[in-house]
C-alpha cells in the first residue's frame, strides 16, 4: 500500500482551476485531492457572507459525494470602497466578469478615489473562510487574512483573480502575481485559513 493511498479522500468544492491548484499544493500531505464531480450543478452562492457561501458550497459536495468537501469563499475587502468588492469579489464586474474585468473595475473605482501615488489609501485585506463539511451536514469554519494595498496597476502574471495587484504589507513590495506559489503560501490568506483549519482539526 502506497502512502498516498493511505491518505483519506477530500473533494475540492471548486471548479476554479488556479484555485483547485493552489489547494492541492497545501493539502497533498495531508489528503488524496480530489475535483468537484462533473455531474454536479454549481452551487448558488446567494449568501450575503463568506461563511454562508462556504458552508453551502461544502455541504452540497460532501452530500452528493459521501466524502468529506472543502469549499472557501475569498472576499477582498477594499477601505476606500467601503469594504467591496467583498462577498462579490469573483463576480464584482458581473456573473460572466473575467478576471480581467474584475480587475479592471476595482482599479477603475480605485483612481477615482485613490491617487496612485498615495499607496496608503488603497489598503485592502484578503480574507478567506474556509469550511471542511462530512456526508452527515457537519461543517467545520476557519478563517484566514491578510493585509496589503492596491496597485496602481497590475503586476506579473502569477496566481489568479486579483493576485497581480494586491501587494501584501508583509512582502517585499511585489504582488501576488510576482510571487511563486511558495512564495505567496507564506503570507497566502488561503494558507492561513487552511492552517487554523488544521490546527481546529487536531484541537477536536
Amino acid at each position: 500500500m502506497t502512502e498516498a493511498s493511505t491518505r483519506p479522500p477530500l473533494v475540492v468544492a471548486s471548479t476554479n482551476q488556479g484555485k483547485i491548484a493552489e489547494l492541492t499544493d497545501m493539502l497533498v500531505d495531508r489528503y488524496t485531492v480530489l475535483g468537484r464531480p462533473d455531474d454536479l450543478p454549481d452551487t448558488v452562492e446567494d449568501g450575503d457572507t463568506l461563511e454562508a457561501n462556504a458552508s453551502k458550497k461544502a455541504i452540497e459536495v460532501a452530500s452528493h459525494t459521501g466524502t468529506d468537501a472543502l469549499a472557501d469563499d475569498t472576499g477582498l475587502f477594499v477601505d476606500a470602497l467601503d469594504g467591496r468588492p467583498g462577498v462579490w469579489t469573483a463576480r464584482y464586474a458581473g456573473e460572466d466578469a473575467t478576471d480581467a474585468d474584475n480587475v479592471a473595475k476595482l482599479l477603475g473605482e480605485l483612481a477615482d478615489r485613490c491617487p496612485a501615488d498615495d499607496p496608503d489609501a488603497r489598503s485592502a485585506a484578503f480574507r478567506t473562510v474556509i469550511a471542511l463539511a462530512t456526508p452527515d451536514g457537519q461543517v467545520r469554519l476557519a478563517t484566514g487574512e491578510v493585509r496589503g494595498l492596491i496597485a496602481a496597476e497590475p503586476r506579473g502574471d502569477g496566481g489568479f483573480g486579483y493576485d497581480p495587484v494586491f501587494v501584501p504589507v508583509e512582502g517585499d513590495g511585489r504582488s501576488f502575481g510576482q510571487m511563486t506559489m511558495g512564495e505567496k503560501k507564506t503570507y497566502s490568506h488561503r494558507a492561513r485559513a487552511l492552517a487554523a483549519l488544521v490546527d481546529l482539526l487536531g484541537a477536536g
